[in-house]
């Protein structure tokens, strides 16, 4: 249960452990990734976002890095270079009885943010004139 104490009642918890530990995960790699690795690949990444299967055993975690496509696949060999010393960190750090396996996948959203907002203006343009 949680206590919202302006409310003065209980709402229950509906957030799942594994939703709980890739939050965790997500801060705790966004850390390491700003002060302990040095890779230059791996230079202005942010993570977006961390999938973690119900029995914590594996995790998909999203990332973005501004540019263009050459500097986006050096970020990701950077990432799976580093992929070992990213877990053995998190194992440290998070203390957990496993540490989740992980893989980084480029997150496209962005993108597709981008290419709408475009649209969008496009449509705007046409309606002015």
């Amino acid at each position: 249960m949680c206590w919202i104490p302006a409310e003065g009642w209980f709402i229950p918890m509906t957030m799942k452990r594994a939703d709980r530990v890739s939050d965790l995960i997500k801060a705790e790699l966004s850390d390491i990734l700003l002060r302990e690795v040095r890779d230059p690949r791996i230079g202005s990444i942010t993570i977006t976002d961390v999938k973690l299967t119900d029995d914590l055993k594996s995790a998909k975690i999203y990332f973005v890095r501004m540019g263009d496509d050459s500097r986006r696949s050096e970020a990701e060999e950077g990432l799976q270079k580093a992929a070992g010393f990213l877990r053995r960190e998190l194992g440290r750090r998070l203390q957990l009885r496993f540490v989740p396996s992980i893989s980084f996948i480029y997150d496209r959203s962005f993108e597709y943010g981008d290419r709408i907002d475009k649209l969008l203006s496009d449509v705007r343009r046409e309606d002015s004139e």
